[in-house]
């Protein structure tokens, strides 16, 4: 998609970092983030040479800025603290040591807060770290939510979140005045562009993700599907199955939503970009050893196609397109399958074990069993 004005030097970063991970296809990142090889590799060798000021579009920028900050190690504690309001002395000693070359215990970090009336009592009892299960390799699972809705000049925001589970990279947020089907599918398209596929996506069971009664056959699910990508969900009243991106919505609500007013929607999104670059590339994780999220991703080998795969079933299925209402005719009985695969062909597979009953599969997904020997 075309580099937005406003963070190209931010999108050249995360073209860089993700172009100079292991075994990264540059040619495909160069398609994805429709620029030429020609550029992206301009933009690689300015980065090796000369770090984020090299993709700056003024070649005279130096390579590093001079320090804006005091000398006292207290004052620059508190400016990064006045930078980024949510961020404890753990975090904040980290980047000071990464950065600056400055080795400070977490602890004096936290002093100095405590001292400047930065860091209350409470918010110290309630900064307890979460411990997850996490995935083995980046795309092996993406966590996807809407967080819930807030105001903007009369209109309500509902930032879409997808993070990867292994390295939890945010790779969309995007605000919206809608949770509609069309706006998730428009916005998952340019980020499966850009980044390829997941083998799987969790989500919880809210709309647009689930429909009641429909196991995961809501229209994005069925899209999913023909992708090849695994569609599973939250346990019901288990919200920590998606803690992660939970997680992540935390950090948002805590360093842009809750300290700021937006005067549109697109204001909003101006900030979303912004704090995205730090979360994935500047903001340490504790979670993650304190690296970021950017040391840890890569982007997927599973391209988005450019068309949908082929529908297809093995020689012994039974296959019947499902029409208007959801129905399938088999042997002179009407089925009922769902509604949201109308116009689409389902398998049956017969079972080995008993006659007259079948799997139901679309593409590969099997998603339920019927019985044509029972009334």
């Amino acid at each position: 998609m075309p580099w937005r004005t406003a963070a190209v030097t931010d999108l050249r970063e995360e073209f860089v970092r993700l172009a100079g991970a292991e075994s990264a296809n540059v040619s495909e990142l160069c398609r994805r983030f429709q620029i030429s090889r020609k550029t992206g590799y301009k933009w690689l060798e300015r980065w090796r040479q000369e770090g984020r000021a090299g993709l700056d579009n003024q070649s005279t920028r130096p390579g590093s800025s001079p320090a804006r900050t005091p000398t006292s190690i207290e004052e620059q504690v508190l400016q990064m603290r006045a930078a980024h309001p949510a961020w404890g002395g753990r975090k904040i000693a980290h980047v000071l040591q990464r950065d600056h070359g400055i080795e400070l215990a977490p602890s004096t970090a936290n002093s100095i807060l405590r001292r400047h009336g930065c860091i209350s009592p409470t918010a110290s009892a309630a900064a307890q770290p979460w411990q997850r299960f996490e995935h083995e390799a980046p795309n092996d699972m993406w966590q996807m939510d809407f967080k819930g809705h807030f105001p903007v000049s009369g209109q309500r925001c509902h930032p879409l979140t997808v993070l990867d589970d292994y390295s939890r990279y945010n790779l969309t947020l995007e605000a919206s005045e809608t949770e509609s089907f069309e706006f998730v599918q428009a916005t998952l398209k340019r980020t499966f562009e850009k980044y390829g596929l997941p083998r799987r996506i969790n989500t919880d069971n809210g709309s647009p993700w689930r429909a009641p009664g429909q196991e995961g056959f809501t229209r994005l699910g069925v899209w999913f599907i023909r992708l090849g990508i695994a569609l599973t969900h939250s346990r019901p009243f288990h919200p920590q199955t998606n803690g992660k991106d939970e997680r992540f919505h935390r950090s948002l609500k805590a360093e842009v939503i809750s300290c700021r007013n937006f005067a549109d929607m697109p204001h909003a999104q101006r900030h979303f970009d912004s704090w995205r670059h730090i979360y994935n590339h500047v903001r340490p994780h504790e979670g993650i050893g304190m690296q970021t999220p950017s040391q840890r991703y890569q982007a997927s080998r599973l391209p988005m196609p450019t068309e949908l795969p082929p529908v297809e079933y093995g020689p012994d299925d039974l296959v019947r397109r499902v029409q208007s209402g959801g129905w399938i005719d088999v042997k002179g009985r009407q089925i009922r399958i769902y509604e949201s695969l109308r116009g689409e062909q389902i398998g049956l597979r017969p079972r080995s074990d008993r006659d007259g009953s079948y799997d139901l599969y679309y593409c590969h997904h099997h998603f339920g069993r019927i019985d044509l020997s029972l009334p």
